[in-house]
């Protein structure tokens, strides 16, 4: 996971058997996700949500934001006897690992393993993140109602940038087309504030380089490696000083596109809430 060598490599590097070595990867990316995953990526109380929500607006200032939320398509050599189901628009061949970051660079949520030719916005929609977003049935481990603000909702809410349907905890930037001045404070409090999930992703493939390639395994070791990357990053993040001016931004995996609809008025009010509220003397 470190180097992103071939098995072929680790067999004359290590002088053990490919078939060794591929029960070996496969077994011990499963125990570390098992042994680790309940304290280094447990689900969020209403305590842990909290806790995000000061970092987030202590990092960025963007009060109420609970995460950044984004998708990567991570490469993977085509499996046997799947045709096109992981072949993606962007040409090759993926799996789509969703993902809601916190202010400290960690992963707060995953979901791992859609096809990469599933549509992105359904992709989210299906997987429990997206269920708990826009069926609203995270009610029990949301956070409370946080402190009013003059012009602002008393909502927490997710960030994000264009490719969903925005709803009452879900947030995307305007569109660049014919923004004032609050729109376009909002778009940077809100562009500020998606980063830090790209530059979790950034710090995920420069630790571990099996991700800057495809990966030549099973679909279903694909998978553990993936879970075993994301559990050993907030591991690291928890145990490693990191140093703010060298995060780097993801350039390794690609972005999902655009494809969700659009978002209702009484939504798009929530948000015109929040540019009023950066631009007012509180806000400011």
């Amino acid at each position: 996971m470190a180097t992103g060598d071939s098995f072929t490599s680790l067999h004359y590097h290590y002088r053990l058997g490919i078939s060794t070595i591929s029960s070996i990867v496969k077994e011990t990316c499963k125990v570390l996700w098992e042994e680790l995953h309940d304290e280094f990526l447990p689900t969020p109380n209403r305590q842990k949500w909290l806790e995000i929500e000061k970092k987030f607006n202590e990092v960025c200032q963007f009060p109420h934001c609970i995460g950044a939320v984004d998708g990567k398509h991570i490469r993977i050599i085509k499996p046997p006897g799947t045709g096109s189901e992981f072949f993606n628009y962007n040409k090759y061949f993926s799996i789509v690992l969703m993902a809601i970051a916190d202010a400290k660079y960690r992963f707060v949520a995953v979901d791992v393993g859609a096809y990469g030719r599933t549509n992105d916005s359904m992709v989210f929609k299906n997987s429990f993140m997206g269920r708990r977003v826009y069926n609203r049935d995270a009610k029990g481990e949301s956070p409370r109602h946080l402190r009013k603000m003059a012009a602002h909702r008393d909502r927490e809410s997710w960030t994000k940038d264009k490719a969903f349907k925005m709803s009452g905890n879900l947030i995307k930037p305007y569109s660049s087309r014919g923004l004032d001045v609050s729109k376009r404070t909002f778009n940077y409090h809100l562009t500020r504030a998606k980063k830090i999930v790209e530059c979790t992703f950034g710090l995920l493939v420069s630790k571990w380089r099996v991700f800057s390639k495809p990966i030549q395994l099973k679909i279903e070791t694909v998978d553990e490696v993936v879970k075993c990357g994301l559990v050993l990053h907030n591991f690291l993040r928890s145990k490693e000083p990191l140093l703010i001016q060298h995060i780097p931004e993801d350039s390794q995996t690609t972005s999902i596109t655009s494809f969700g609809p659009r978002s209702t008025v009484a939504v798009a009010a929530m948000r015109d809430s929040f540019a009023a509220y950066f631009c007012s003397a509180s806000g400011k």
